[in-house]
């Protein structure tokens, strides 16, 4: 941080570029570019994959936000798929059912801990030629069958925001991609359609004068951070799969929990990372009461799905479209997850979420 001081180069200067290759080794993507968030990432992929005004972009029903946000940030039209239960992500016969003529794109998500179906998905986009793009924003470290989560399609992403595995002090993200044309574009896009040298006339965004590119640059303050905190990493992902072992040896037994999450990844070169560990549990909203009242933080994901916001309430759709999003949106709850929890920390979350049941708050 010093040397950035230092330099006066404050945005998309030194530290940006060295950790633009250190993601790069770490990812095995062969692009990374960097930018100020990962709703811009998503944002400047699907403009650089060739998005056009009015596409559909196939999205899950139960994600962030920004997963639907930044289709609409750059021009197309949300289609929502209901998830598969026990990974949160697309289902992959409800995507088959949800493809239109209006279809170009599709966008899986990987939460929390796991890695969507995408030999599923991708043979779906094959059969109606679909461009695969992932939002893998909460995905780092998460590998299928050793590919890296933002590098089985045409480009992912990844957020650093800091409640993220690997986060900085503030809004940071990337885009990662293995097709040069992408990245160049991603790469003009961040910078006003400005490289280094001169401005750019890229394909995929010639048509469309409304978007000649915007100020999406990654501050070389927060590439500082991430540079420190990426040779943590792997220890860190390591700790946090050890505590996700210990809360479901502790709360498999417990009255009132629907589900715990459970290790998807199977075979070589695959890995789940526990960016957070969610459970599904009935009263959920008086249990985050309880909890609170311990002085035990927690975070509702997701308390209201995609199709329901108030932003897509021109889509129309009706409740009931989405019964395993809905089903999440209502019991699903996080609990405490990160590097500096203790043993001892976690014991008391456990006991305290028994308690709950002991107490006669939980009705099962």
């Amino acid at each position: 941080m010093e040397e950035v001081f230092h330099c006066g180069k404050f945005s998309h200067g030194k530290q940006v570029g060295q950790l633009e290759s250190a993601l790069a080794e770490y990812t095995g993507a062969r692009y990374v570019v960097g930018v100020n968030s990962g709703t811009d990432a998503l944002v400047l992929l699907l403009r650089a994959c060739g998005l056009r005004p009015g596409d559909g972009v196939l999205v899950p029903a139960y994600s962030f936000f920004a997963t639907a946000s930044a289709v609409v940030l750059a021009g197309g039209r949300p289609q929502f798929v209901d998830i598969a239960p026990e990974t949160y992500a697309m289902d992959p016969a409800a995507l088959e059912a949800a493809v239109t003529p209006r279809s170009r794109f599709v966008m899986p998500v990987h939460l929390f801990h796991t890695m969507a179906d995408l030999e599923a998905v991708t043979e779906v986009a094959r059969r109606h030629g679909l461009t695969v793009v992932e939002d893998s924003a909460e995905a780092i470290g998460m590998r299928r069958r050793g590919v890296h989560a933002g590098l089985h399609g045409a480009g992912g992403v990844l957020s650093f925001f800091p409640s993220k595995t690997l986060g900085a002090l503030g809004d940071a993200g990337a885009v990662l991609t293995d097709d040069g044309e992408v990245a160049d574009t991603v790469a003009a896009l961040r910078h006003h359609g400005r490289t280094g040298r001169t401005l750019n006339d890229f394909p995929a965004i010639s048509t469309d004068s409304a978007w000649p590119g915007v100020n999406s640059k990654m501050d070389d303050i927060q590439a500082a951070v991430l540079l420190a905190k990426l040779p943590l990493l792997e220890k860190q992902i390591a700790y946090r799969a050890g505590l996700a072992d210990a809360y479901t040896a502790r709360l498999r037994d417990v009255p009132g929990i629907r589900r715990l999450p459970r290790v998807t990844a199977e075979g070589p070169g695959a890995r789940d990372v526990f960016y957070v560990y969610l459970i599904e549990t009935e009263d959920r909203d008086a249990l985050v009461v309880h909890l609170d009242r311990h002085g035990i933080g927690t975070e509702v994901y997701y308390p209201l799905p995609l199709p329901h916001q108030p932003a897509f309430a021109h889509l129309c759709h009706r409740t009931g479209e989405f019964p395993h999003a809905e089903a999440a949106a209502g019991h699903a709850v996080a609990l405490p997850l990160h590097p500096d929890l203790s043993p001892g920390d976690l014991d008391r979350v456990c006991d305290t979420v028994r308690s709950f049941r002991a107490e006669g708050r939980a009705t099962v």
